[in-house]
């Protein structure tokens, strides 16, 4: 049995989730949501459980990285209630208590690795250069200083703590 933590709707506001009691729960997020047609995911049980305090369930939830951010809920939410948002604020909340997706932990994994969060390999590299580009694209990857400097940024913000 999950119980609710009082206090959750609080933290939530401090991170950026405030809005989460404007939802009345008219279902138009999970009637309008992409992912919830291929997925299990339902945005509008993401927003109830969040307004009735079950922490635990939300941030030990696969559903919680099922949202693909692409603001269709948000756009068409007739509260304007800030979903996506919400839904980050949510995935900030479970990352903090130890909690991420593992395709999002991989993702992490190859911006701490390369600077990108996807490696360049040699497959693209040669359809870089038949298009034209430079092999490797003018960003940290072909500048050290820069790579320098952006590493030196996900250690100062803990990011690589976050991705373990």
């Amino acid at each position: 049995m999950v119980l609710p933590n009082p206090d959750f709707v609080s933290e939530l506001a401090l991170v950026g989730g405030g809005d989460v009691m404007k939802c009345f729960q008219c279902g138009t997020c999970t009637a309008s949501c992409p992912s919830g047609r291929n997925t299990a995911y339902r945005t509008r049980k993401l927003m109830r459980m969040a307004q009735l305090g079950l922490k635990d369930a939300i941030i030990g939830s696969e559903d919680l990285w099922q949202c693909t951010t692409c603001y269709t809920c948000a756009e068409r939410c007739p509260r304007s209630v800030p979903i996506v948002d919400i839904v980050v604020a949510l995935r900030n909340i479970a990352v903090e208590n130890g909690k991420m997706f593992d395709a999002h932990k991989k993702t992490g994994s190859n911006l701490l690795k390369f600077g990108h969060t996807v490696s360049i390999n040699d497959k693209i590299k040669a359809q870089r250069v038949s298009l034209g580009l430079p092999e490797v694209p003018p960003t940290v990857l072909s500048n050290k200083k820069a790579k320098e400097d952006f590493d030196t940024i996900l250690q100062t913000t803990e990011f690589d703590k976050l991705i373990g």
